[in-house]
């Protein structure tokens, strides 16, 4: 194998296989290096944004979620399942706040109002150079082909983040919901 263009963390929310396939399907033909984690339960994402669990290397960070108001939604548990400290709501900036050494990561939060800027200014708190999300509801399809375009121009045309990001927002004006956060 020869070494990948990138390494990618996708990270999939509850609900969100089918486009976490179709992402990690395209990145992979586009020459990038995916390695996938499943969040079943809350202290799955905690080890990820602690970066406890995630594969060295690791240049972007893809979390492929259903957000509300601006809050990653969580998996719901039987009580008896949780682990001891572990969080039983949906995530928000207190969480990523109290969570995430995402240092020099650049983070795509691909769901519904994972954009808005108390959630991007949590990330951009914990060391991300770049947050990118959504600050409102996009069609299900437009989320995967914002994915998707990103990643084309990063890998395919050699692109900066800025400008595949600003390529993949003319795909439609539903894409125009997404916004970029860096860090000063």
């Amino acid at each position: 194998m020869s070494k990948p263009e990138l390494t990618v963390a996708l990270v999939c929310g509850p609900d969100c296989d089918l486009d976490s396939n179709a992402i990690r399907s395209a990145i992979e033909y586009f020459g990038g290096r995916v390695i996938t984690y499943w969040i079943g339960r809350p202290n799955d994402l905690i080890g990820v944004l602690t970066g406890e669990d995630l594969y060295p290397d690791t240049d972007y960070i893809i979390l492929n979620f259903h957000g509300d108001e601006g809050q990653f939604v969580m998996p719901e548990l039987e009580e008896s399942v949780y682990e001891n400290d572990e969080p039983k709501d949906d995530f928000g900036p207190s969480d990523i706040k109290r969570y995430a050494q995402l240092k020099d990561k650049i983070v795509l939060a691909n769901g519904c109002t994972l954009g808005v800027p108390s959630l991007a200014q949590a990330f951009i708190d914990s060391g991300c150079q770049t947050y990118i999300g959504p600050d409102d509801s996009p069609y299900g399809n437009a989320a995967l082909m914002f994915a998707l375009r990103f990643f084309y121009e990063i890998i395919q045309n050699k692109k900066s983040v800025k400008e595949a990001f600003e390529l993949a927002k003319t795909t439609d004006k539903e894409m125009s919901m997404y916004q970029l956060y860096e860090r000063k």
